[in-house]
């Protein structure tokens, strides 16, 4: 599996980010996971042609230590379909820069 690690979180930074995450995205069911709608303005063609698929989410994984973000883009409502499939160059770019940008808000160093 293809992911964005951050990595060597601290206590403090962990019950940051897992608040944030809690509140910005929800309960997904399972803990530790969350999912992370994929904005609009990345999808992919095959994405854009699936509206009966979308939303569009990259699940992130919570960790004592570290956040780990899928680069799988997947939908909740089917396993398998065209329009699931690794990250494009401007899906990976966005995913990096909106992870980056909420550590920024929490104010943690990585």
């Amino acid at each position: 599996m293809k992911q964005y690690v951050i990595d060597e979180l601290r206590l403090q930074d962990y019950e940051k980010v897992k608040g944030y995450l809690e509140e910005t995205f929800g309960d997904s069911g399972v803990d530790g996971l969350y999912w992370m709608p994929l904005d609009a303005s990345v999808l992919s063609d095959a994405q854009q042609a699936h509206g009966d698929c979308a939303p569009f989410f990259i699940a992130l994984e919570l960790g004592q230590d570290r956040l780990a973000a899928e680069m799988l883009i997947r939908t909740r409502s089917r396993v398998r379909c065209d329009c699931i499939h690794y990250a494009d160059e401007r899906q990976r770019n966005w995913l990096v820069q909106t992870v980056d940008a909420i550590f920024e808000k929490l104010e943690i160093v990585t």
